[in-house]
């Protein structure tokens, strides 16, 4: 999946397994660092084109770990509480 980080979270908040080939000739590419924390934390698999062959042969998707939801409420409770809404 060639995605930005919105449908990548959405995916895996969705408890789909993901596989993100990431698109090596962006510049400050925002899709490796995210991809690689995700990775990190046991969320996905990442690759590139040339590695994602070796990767579908290799890859354990049981040993993927589930997403935790958001907490929208928190952070609009924090949002509200900055900006003076809510006391």
């Amino acid at each position: 999946m060639f995605t930005g980080a919105g449908s990548c979270l959405e995916t895996l908040e969705k408890g789909k397994p993901l596989v993100v080939v990431i698109n090596e000739k962006l510049m400050n590419n925002h899709q490796l660092e995210l991809a690689k924390q995700l990775h990190k934390e046991g969320h996905l698999f990442y690759c590139t084109c040339s590695t994602l062959p070796g990767l579908l042969q290799s890859m354990d998707l049981s040993t993927l770990k589930c997403y935790p939801p958001g907490q929208p409420e928190k952070f609009s409770a924090f949002l509200d509480k900055v900006v003076g809404l809510q006391k």
